[in-house]
């Protein structure tokens, strides 16, 4: 008997695909007697096009972590993200289904749907546990804006071309000042994301560390920085910056800044349980989705 009675679903909006695969979906749980929630975002697309001999619900998110034993996230890593800042908070595990591009969060390929999805209701996952990051901007000592990222806090000009200027603090202590694009504070979960393509260092999952990775630094010498995933941080907004910096959580909520503005970034309280089919390996889905080279087979040598 499954452990997972109550599933709630959440999908990608205005893509046939997802619809498509929720479909399939809804089906094969309800074949597993279980009872099915889906969003109410994705809910309306589904009903466009009526299934058959299906039965579920629809609600808002809050109500799918408060009630659901597991969430199946389909879509891409967008589409996980978003999910995770709010079942992160219920301690509800979530499982990915890819229908985005490069899917490092979303393990299950939908031409093996069912049987994955089979597979997790009978018992045979994995699960890994991964930190957030918290953000919360002080401006005259008065909080303006908080929000969290399960990938990256990036500070960044907005729309504008300019560098920033900025001072950084880790546990009180100055740590340097800096001009540069911006600056990217991931998790070993968002070291393969924006951080990656700054040139920021790929951790496995599983480690309690924080990387800080300058945007095209002005100083030639700022370089990737790890540190402990229990690390306070704090970022001052340069006084000289002309423009209004933003602060963005997962690239997905964004918090406009001010010259002299404190950005405090530290460990969430609340950490993501995400499920994995058997036998997927961090650096398999290195290999595949970065495009690592195996070595080829040397004819038994």
């Amino acid at each position: 008997m499954t452990q997972f009675k109550h599933i709630g679903l959440i999908g990608r909006l205005h893509s046939p695909a997802v619809i498509e695969t929720l479909q399939r979906l809804i089906a094969c749980l309800n074949r597993s007697q279980c009872q099915v929630w889906v969003d109410e975002r994705i809910a309306d697309s589904l009903q466009s096009d009526p299934l058959t001999d299906v039965s579920y619900g629809t609600s808002d998110r809050h109500f799918l972590g408060q009630q659901c034993d597991l969430v199946i996230v389909v879509g891409g890593d967008g589409s996980m993200l978003s999910a995770a800042r709010v079942m992160a908070t219920y301690g509800v595990p979530v499982i990915g289904i890819n229908r985005g591009k490069l899917g490092f969060l979303t393990d299950i390929v939908p031409d093996q749907l069912e049987a994955s999805i089979e597979a997790v209701l009978a018992g045979h996952f994995e699960t890994s546990h991964r930190f957030m990051l918290s953000a919360h901007v002080l401006r005259n000592g008065e909080e303006v804006g908080r929000g969290s990222g399960l990938n990256d806090i990036v500070l960044h000009p907005g729309k504008s071309a300019r560098m920033l200027s900025y001072d950084l603090s880790i546990d009180g202590t100055a740590v340097y000042f800096d001009r540069a694009d911006g600056l990217i504070i991931a998790t070993p979960t968002g070291s393969t994301a924006y951080a990656l393509s700054a040139g920021g260092p790929i951790m496995h999952p599983g480690l309690d560390a924080i990387a800080l990775v300058p945007m095209n630094p002005h100083n030639l010498s700022s370089r990737p920085l790890v540190v402990g995933a229990n690390a306070g941080l704090e970022i001052l907004i340069g006084q000289d910056n002309s423009t209004q910096p933003i602060i963005s959580c997962d690239g997905q909520v964004h918090i406009v800044c001010e010259p002299g503005d404190r950005v405090h970034i530290q460990r969430h309280e609340a950490q993501l349980k995400v499920l994995h089919p058997l036998g997927n390996h961090f650096y398999d889905r290195c290999r595949s989705k970065l495009g690592w080279h195996a070595r080829a087979s040397d004819d038994g040598q």
